[in-house]
């Protein structure tokens, strides 16, 4: 189950209620769930069940429903971490290298880092072969890229959407 912050962390979260939460936790669980299925679970009836997911929806607290896939059974099982070191760190720069990164569907995570290289990103790939390609002929033609270096993972001991906090 999913937990959220405390109220007081964000103004946002101090308008979530209990039902709020309850819908959140929910729907991080079962997507598909239905609405009348929903308001059986929150202990409201079908018409606030609606407005209140309506307006977290609006609110961009919600922000969208898909389809969890399994990479494994895809036959895209080799997870590559990459430390990224910039040539440049200016905000032009680091403009062009987001979008670069936003475009190329192999890296499904990047985040700038506050430390000895500037952004980590997460590369899923079929196997070692491909990522050395992929490394060769898409990482290092990203805009001012300076140096990588890659850690392969062996096995994924915890991978969530969305993880808990307290």
């Amino acid at each position: 189950m999913v937990k959220f912050g405390d109220q007081n962390e964000q103004s946002e979260q101090a308008s979530l209620d209990r039902f709020d939460r309850t819908i959140l936790s929910v729907l991080a669980e079962d997507g598909r769930i239905s609405i009348t299925d929903l308001a059986k679970r929150i202990g409201l009836s079908k018409s606030p069940t609606q407005a209140r997911l309506r307006r977290l929806e609006q609110s961009g607290i919600i922000i969208g429903y898909r389809a969890l896939l399994d990479p494994i059974q895809l036959g895209l099982d080799h997870v590559a971490f990459v430390e990224v070191r910039l040539s440049d760190t200016r905000e032009a720069a680091l403009k062009a290298f987001n979008a670069a990164v936003a475009r190329v569907p192999e890296i499904e995570q990047a985040h700038m880092i506050a430390g000895n290289f500037d952004y980590l990103l997460k590369v899923r790939t079929r196997d070692m072969q491909r990522y050395r390609q992929f490394l060769g002929e898409t990482i290092s033609m990203l805009p001012h890229i300076a140096g990588t270096s890659t850690y392969v993972a062996m096995e994924a001991v915890k991978e969530t959407m969305l993880a808990e906090t307290s």
